[in-house]
């Protein structure tokens, strides 16, 4: 059955200019910056706001007073985040520096919290692909976990700035089929946007601090995108869909579509010979329909010609 997700994307830019006053000021300053940016997208009652990387640093700091103004932040915005998940009823994916004072050597993690629509916290991904400056000049220790989250409208795995250019992670997550892509940045990526999500056969929401936001297709398409004009922007995906190659498969679905009609979708991006069907009933899922025409599943359909090809070839 249709799972839809409203998702809205902040490309909202940091605070650039030296904050006066001491850390306390610092911290209230932010909130109203925050708070600013959140009033774009919550008109749109969306199920998940996604905030680009670091989205509470004022990077004017120098260093020291930065993870001064961090330590004395403590969990406050994103107990601001929390409150506003819950006041909405939405998920919100908040990106920033995270200080865990019980851990004296290395006491930051760049981390995406999952905040859950009752505020509460569903999950926590530590960037596991720093820039080498984190931890040697801010402190922050790499991550090493790549966990895929249950939300009520599908699964979801994240990913931070620098991590998108390691093929590594990007294999742990197609291998997890997450529904879902959260990037937090504050580098666009380019065409690893697109990779990422093809690669793991997911939607791609990634929110770019002071560039372009997009949401993708599992083909790299893009659904929903910020502008130069406007730092934000929300599309509405179904993730109630599976990726299946033509070859075998075509007299298949296309029979589906005969007998389900408007309610089952088959899209076709063109070129790669995959299309995409994906259900908009309440009575029945998409893989209901594939198993009862027996489709398969594009990973199935290459394991297939894999096989075939070691039982004729040597070594």
């Amino acid at each position: 059955m249709a799972k839809y997700a409203k998702i809205s994307l902040l490309s909202q830019p940091s605070l650039t200019h030296m904050p006066a006053g001491g850390p306390e000021d610092w911290v209230q300053e932010m909130l109203i910056h925050l708070q600013k940016n959140l009033d774009y997208v919550l008109p749109d009652k969306p199920d998940l706001i996604v905030l680009p990387e670091a989205c509470d640093r004022l990077p004017a700091l120098p260093m020291e007073k930065r993870k001064e103004y961090y330590r004395h932040r403590g969990d406050r915005v994103r107990d601001f985040y929390r409150q506003v998940a819950k006041e909405n009823h939405c998920y919100i994916a908040y990106s920033a520096c995270r200080y865990l004072p019980e851990e004296k050597e290395l006491p930051f993690r760049n981390s995406t919290q999952i905040i859950g629509r009752d505020g509460e916290i569903v999950g926590i991904y530590d960037k596991n692909h720093l820039v080498p400056s984190e931890l040697d000049n801010g402190e922050i220790a790499y991550g090493t976990e790549a966990p895929v989250f249950e939300l009520d409208f599908g699964r979801v795995g994240c990913a931070i700035c620098f991590d998108l250019n390691y093929d590594e992670l990007l294999a742990r997550y197609a291998a997890q089929k997450p529904d879902l892509i959260i990037f937090s940045s504050m580098y666009h990526g380019g065409l690893k946007q697109e990779q990422w999500a093809y690669t793991c056969q997911s939607y791609f929401a990634g929110a770019i601090c002071n560039d372009q936001s997009r949401i993708l297709n599992p083909f790299g398409e893009t659904v929903a995108t910020s502008t130069n004009y406007y730092p934000f922007t929300t599309g509405t995906v179904n993730l109630d869909y599976k990726l299946v190659h033509i070859d075998l498969n075509a007299p298949k679905y296309f029979a589906a579509k005969k007998k389900y009609g408007e309610k089952l979708k088959i899209y076709d991006p063109g070129h790669v010979g995959v299309v995409m069907m994906s259900y908009e009933g309440d009575d029945r899922t998409v893989m209901d329909i594939i198993k009862e025409f027996d489709i398969l599943l594009l990973d199935d359909y290459f394991n297939n010609c894999r096989a075939h090809r070691a039982a004729h070839t040597k070594g």
